[in-house]
């Protein structure tokens, strides 16, 4: 069952659609940023499903256009009525996502979109278009996209996702009311993970603050060995102080081969996590997120300088952007381990 009360935190975008529902004041164009895994295509099919539920929704005879003043839209969908039940299904034939082809989402595609939307919705509600990566858009399909929020058609609302406003052009970005997500807390993801998918609370909470409050990425951890490659990747760095150029080199060219983003980003978390545990074993032991490693935190974070810590963390924070912003991941790893392997010690 999807509805709002499925989305976990986001209480502030809830809010604000719930608001467009209870008013009527739904615009044509939605933007929706944040990072992946916070719940924004969750967002996007519970505000399609509410603003179509026949089961609550009342509509007067004669209505038109966007302004729907005189219309009760639900603030959360029945689940029980036809449109539900297809919405439930993948079924609602007015609900469309538009994927990209491949990594790019291409002008043949919006313009089969502007000949879809030429024609009348199937039924009595909302079309809802949703562009899944809008990031992805070319040039050429971001200026048909442009024609399309120019003149946006009868009864029909775009909705457009993407991790950052800056992706978009700003002539895209001027005509979409947009709405931001926000990381989800590392307590509630903890907790979520605890009670909805059985995990140790340790775990949990280990997990959650690595997923950088994505919620995606905290299961995509939950079902691989995390525990393997956490040790691997802090053995392999805590080596680095000693390695030739030749290792380091081969390292980042071995993590460089693997094509998922999210499982580099995943080892690159882990790093990060590792230094800011070292920074705060002193002053704070008792919020060390690798719990698990306690003493050996302790005893190594005697080796390093605060400072040295900090540049590290920075390090690996510019790799993460620069990963996130598809520069090459090989050089991206290479230039970050010879940085970690160059960074004095200095000890306290």
């Amino acid at each position: 069952m999807s509805g709002f009360n499925s989305i976990i935190g986001q209480e502030q975008p809830k809010r604000f659609l719930t608001i467009l529902l209870q008013k009527g004041m739904i615009p044509n164009a939605l933007l929706f940023t944040g990072s992946e895994g916070v719940g924004k295509k969750m967002a996007a099919l519970s505000f399609a499903m509410a603003a179509n539920c026949a089961g609550k929704h009342k509509s007067p005879q004669k209505s038109s256009g966007l302004n729907f003043e005189d219309e009760i839209f639900p603030t959360e969908p029945c689940g029980t009525c036809k449109n539900c039940r297809q919405f439930d299904s993948g079924s609602y034939p007015d609900f469309i996502r538009i994927d990209p082809e491949g990594q790019v989402t291409k002008i043949a595609q919006i313009r089969e979109l502007r000949q879809l939307i030429s024609m009348k919705p199937f039924g009595a509600g909302l079309r809802v278009i949703v562009l899944s990566k809008a990031h992805t858009l070319n040039q050429e399909a971001s200026n048909a996209l442009l024609k399309v929020l120019e003149e946006p058609p009868n009864r029909t609302i775009l909705i457009l996702i993407t991790p950052r406003i800056s992706d978009l052009l700003p002539t895209i970005v001027s005509r979409c009311q947009h709405i931001r997500f926000h990381p989800i807390p590392v307590k509630l993801l903890a907790a979520v993970l605890t009670q909805e998918h059985t995990m140790d609370h340790k775990e949990a909470e280990f997990i959650a603050a690595m997923a950088n409050g994505s919620f995606s990425r905290a299961l995509a951890l939950k079902n691989t060995d995390w525990i393997f490659r956490r040790n691997w990747i802090i053995k392999e760095i805590e080596n680095m102080d000693t390695s030739s150029v030749a290792v380091i080199l081969a390292m980042a060219e071995k993590m460089g081969k693997n094509k998922d983003k999210e499982s580099t980003q995943d080892l690159l978390e882990m790093i990060k996590t590792w230094y800011r545990d070292l920074m705060i074993a002193k002053y704070c032991p008792d919020k060390i997120i690798n719990k698990d490693l306690m003493v050996t935190v302790r005893n190594v974070s005697q080796r390093y300088h605060q400072n040295t810590l900090l540049n590290r963390i920075s390090a690996v924070q510019r790799a993460q952007k620069e990963i996130d912003a598809n520069v090459n991941t090989r050089l991206v790893l290479e230039n970050l381990f010879l940085t970690l392997a160059e960074t004095p010690l200095d000890i306290d």
